[in-house]
């Protein structure tokens, strides 16, 4: 799966590509083409890679980073011209032009990777003979035109076409008839370097891309995680950056989170405004991070390879299919529970299911759920309201309320019981005092018996029953 495929995920991929420096469309594009590395081996090389370029980053000053950007900015995307010189097409002047551009950027880039030992981390084809073909009097000048050094008898005419301007119409034939031949053996002279010119377009776009990646791990302090030798996958102060951008605009402080999860399915719960949501979104966030090759918004990361990742979350509502928003989420529910029954590696993180319907419904759903997909090669993240039944599971909770304030770090709880702060909170918010004194008594003992008859309901996170 390409990165394109994953870049509308609601985890914030978006605004990790958008924070990126890149420098020209061309590594923009080879970077969405780019697919989703499932194995070790892939993921280890690509860091190996950008971790030399963050060491250059931290080498070389400002300025010189600054030239080498304004450099990559002239990489275009030119796969149609070498296309059609790998079928030995004739190339027009724009075409010509186009790879002695090229020539001359990959030689001037490659010769600054060079001087900084990064020649070999990402390799560039030597394109020097190109430049000669293409370059005749040696201006070393990214322009193109049938220079007069490419014929003698092309000379001879363009001289008489300047002496004898009353013999133009006639002259410029035989010079067009010349310069095109000059192209069909230019042409011919460029046919073997096309796979050549195609590596180093590429090549640039990878130096483009990796410096941009560096760069993006200095300014968000991203860290480098290393490879989960089991399944499981361990974060310690994860932090979100779309998130903690927004907060500190208002002068806010993002709270990290620390957690570890495996094959064991993991539950957390909390009240609203607990957080829950911001966790899952960070964790599939740092797992296509990962699987991308981009640095980790985490002071340290452990993180496992997967075949799949699966990301439930919010109104899935969908228009065009006519579903409703259970129906569209028990959809992509029942697709993790088949692609669980395979032979895959995978991540599923399920943000508080079956919300949208009954409580009685949606508690035996969830409880379900947890025991379906129990025992599979899967790791389970789930966020949940309900009091489901007692499981095996991981038992996480968001602290909660601590002196007046919402403290978001994740304890270890027994059981997958849900904390009941919605009162709390909405005090916080400085809703009615009214409404919530009301509420108050409702739920104090002496006035439950009266909630106790009837069909079931959940009042503000609690079961009761009434009339």
């Amino acid at each position: 799966m390409q990165l394109r495929d994953n870049i509308e995920s609601p985890c914030g991929l978006r605004y990790m590509l958008d924070q990126l420096e890149l420098q020209s469309g061309y590594a923009r594009r080879w970077l969405l083409d780019m697919p989703m590395m499932r194995t070790g081996e892939e993921i280890a090389q690509a860091y190996a890679v950008l971790h030399r370029f963050v060491e250059f980053i931290e080498q070389v000053d400002t300025p010189y980073i600054n030239t080498l950007q304004f450099r990559l900015q002239g990489l275009k995307d030119i796969r149609t011209t070498i296309k059609n010189l790998g079928q030995k097409a004739v190339l027009d002047d724009i075409e010509l032009f186009e790879v002695k551009h090229l020539a001359i950027l990959a030689v001037d880039v490659a010769e600054r990777m060079r001087n900084h030992g990064l020649d070999d981390a990402v390799q560039i084809p030597d394109l020097n003979e190109v430049i000669t073909i293409l370059d005749p009097d040696g201006l070393k000048m990214a322009t193109f035109y049938v220079y007069d050094s490419y014929c003698q008898e092309l000379r001879d005419l363009r001289s008489q076409m300047r002496q004898h301007p009353e013999q133009q119409e006639d002259l410029l034939l035989q010079c067009a008839e010349i310069e095109e031949g000059v192209r069909r053996d230019l042409s011919q002279q460029l046919h073997p370097f096309a796979k050549a010119l195609e590596a180093a377009q590429v090549a640039l776009a990878q130096i483009d891309v990796n410096l941009a990646k560096a760069l993006q791990m200095k300014q968000l302090g991203l860290c480098f995680p290393t490879i989960s030798s089991d399944e499981s996958s361990r974060y310690e102060s994860m932090f979100h950056p779309q998130v903690k951008d927004a907060l500190e605009k208002t002068k806010k402080t993002f709270q990290p989170v620390t957690l570890e999860f495996g094959l064991k399915p993991t539950l957390i719960t909390g009240a609203n405004m607990g957080g829950k949501t911001v966790v899952l979104k960070t964790l599939t966030l740092c797992q296509y991070l990962f699987q991308y090759g981009f640095g980790i918004p985490a002071e340290k990361a452990d993180i496992a390879v997967k075949d799949e990742i699966y990301f439930c979350i919010g109104d899935e509502q969908s228009i065009e299919k006519g579903l409703s928003s259970f129906a569209a989420e028990m959809k992509n529910i029942d697709a993790v529970i088949k692609a669980s029954r395979e032979d895959r590696k995978i991540v599923a993180l399920i943000d508080e299911p079956a919300r949208t319907t009954n409580p009685t419904e949606g508690t035996a759903l969830v409880s379900a759920l947890v025991k379906v997909l129990s025992g599979k090669r899967l790791s389970l993240v789930m966020t949940t309201h309900y009091d489901i039944e007692p499981t095996d599971a991981h038992c996480l909770r968001v602290k909660g309320f601590e002196n007046g304030t919402m403290n978001y770090e994740l304890v270890e709880v027994q059981d997958g019981e849900v904390p009941h702060e919605a009162l709390n909170i909405a005090e916080s918010l400085g809703i009615d005092k009214e409404w919530i004194a009301e509420a108050r008594r409702i739920l104090t003992p002496s006035n439950s018996r009266g909630l106790d008859k009837g069909a079931n309901s959940t009042i503000l996170g609690v079961k009761k029953h009434f009339c």
